[in-house]
């Protein structure tokens, strides 16, 4: 039976690099809105896309499974 992928986690992560060595990128948190009071330097760091954590990794990996 296939597994099914998880369609949240899905549409907010990037899948990057080649199969033995795969990235996942997603976007930093609290970059939608009240983005005024913060530093230039620290809204223009959040528009970079990051690497999920490793602690995070695993869970990932798991649910997308076809990635």
């Amino acid at each position: 039976m296939k597994m099914k992928t998880h369609q949240a986690i899905a549409k907010k992560i990037k899948v990057t690099g080649k199969k033995r060595r795969k990235n996942y990128l997603t976007k930093h948190a609290g970059q939608d809105h009240f983005n005024a009071r913060e530093s230039g330097n620290a809204t223009r760091h959040k528009r970079k896309n990051m690497v999920v954590a490793k602690a995070d990794y695993q869970n990932v990996k798991n649910a997308l499974p076809y990635s």
